[in-house]
């Protein structure tokens, strides 16, 4: 049984749509699209094949040690998934475990600025100016991320790539270490034609509760 979706802008709970009001209700940040944690498996990837409108970005090969370790998703029924997470898990660059999700989302829906800390829902103006911070490879064309400034016990970066926000988050802070040095090639989960056998791990406490 999956748990109740939450506001994709704070994961508070949310109030669902009824006689008056078709939409998904947050007190703090009204009508929303309700975001839904999802355990790693396989079927939660057809899912994503068949109803994402956004990317589900997968670094492939993952870092050695590293595992998936969860999904997530913001959508409507019917409107197909409008913001995608996948989470992963494995060892720190410097010592013990780090997190890391990785979030794709059409500007608005404020689910990478919820992980990310901030008040959202977007990078907010002047994210950009200067250097970008680390580079990843999307559809095998070099993407840059910029480093924002956030909670101090983690690292973020973000970007755009096709037309969507690209967010990636990693805990604790000196996780960025391998976002910024190991110039990850990321893969569509989307995409029909490969096959992954992807590694699962426990489920990712970054998401939430346990659906």
């Amino acid at each position: 049984m999956r748990g109740a979706p939450n506001c994709p802008r704070c994961f508070g709970p949310l109030r669902p749509p009824s006689a008056w009001s078709s939409d998904w209700q947050c007190a703090v940040h009204g009508a929303v699209l309700p975001f839904q944690a999802r355990r790693p498996s396989l079927d939660v990837v057809e899912k994503v094949r068949k109803e994402a409108r956004v990317p589900f970005w997968l670094p492939w090969p993952l870092p050695p040690g590293w595992l998936v370790t969860g999904f997530g998703d913001a959508g409507e029924e019917g409107g197909g998934l409008r913001a995608g997470v996948v989470a992963l898990s494995g060892p720190s660059v410097t010592h013990g475990p780090a997190d890391l999700v990785l979030v794709a989302e059409e500007p608005g829906v404020g689910l990478g600025a919820a992980f990310a800390g901030l008040p959202g829902p977007d990078p907010g103006p002047g994210f950009d100016l200067g250097p970008p911070g680390a580079k990843v490879q999307t559809y095998g064309h070099p993407t840059a991320l910029w480093w924002v400034e956030s909670a101090p016990d983690r690292a973020v970066y973000v970007g755009e790539a096709m037309g969507n926000w690209l967010w990636v988050v990693g805990w604790p802070a000196e996780a960025g270490c391998l976002v910024a040095l190991a110039e990850l090639s990321l893969r569509d989960l989307r995409e029909q034609d490969q096959e992954f056998d992807l590694p699962f791990g426990a489920f990712s406490p970054r998401l939430g509760d346990e659906p």
